[in-house]
C-alpha cells in the first residue's frame, strides 16, 4: 500500500480546517495508512449473500406492558400514614425562611 504524504495530510486538515504542525502531520500520516490498510482488509472479507443489519435489536419486541388505567392508592390510607397532615395535605417543615 502507498504511503499517505505529508502534503496529503495537509490538504485533508485544510479541508478540515485544522492547524497541524509538523510533528503532527507525520503522526498523523503514519495513522492513516494504518487506517487506509484496514479498510483494505475488510474489503477482501467474504459476506457472501448476508443482508445488511438496519439495527441490533431488530428482532426485539415492544417489551413494555400496555398502558392500562388501574385503580390508584386510597388518599385518606396515604394521609393516614403521614406524620403530620392539614386537611387534605401533608405538612412539612419550613424549608425557606
Amino acid at each position: 500500500m502507498a504511503d499517505i504524504t505529508r502534503e496529503e495530510v495537509r490538504r485533508i486538515a485544510a479541508l478540515a480546517r485544522l492547524g497541524l504542525d509538523p510533528a503532527e502531520e507525520e503522526r498523523l500520516a503514519g495513522q492513516m495508512v494504518r487506517i487506509v490498510e484496514a479498510m483494505a482488509q475488510l474489503r477482501r472479507v467474504e459476506t457472501g449473500d448476508a443482508q445488511p443489519l438496519t439495527h441490533v435489536l431488530s428482532g426485539l419486541g415492544n417489551v413494555t406492558r400496555p398502558d392500562e388505567p388501574r385503580p390508584g392508592t386510597d388518599r385518606e390510607a396515604l394521609l393516614a400514614a403521614a406524620p403530620d397532615r392539614s386537611g387534605p395535605f401533608l405538612r412539612v417543615p419550613r424549608v425557606i425562611e
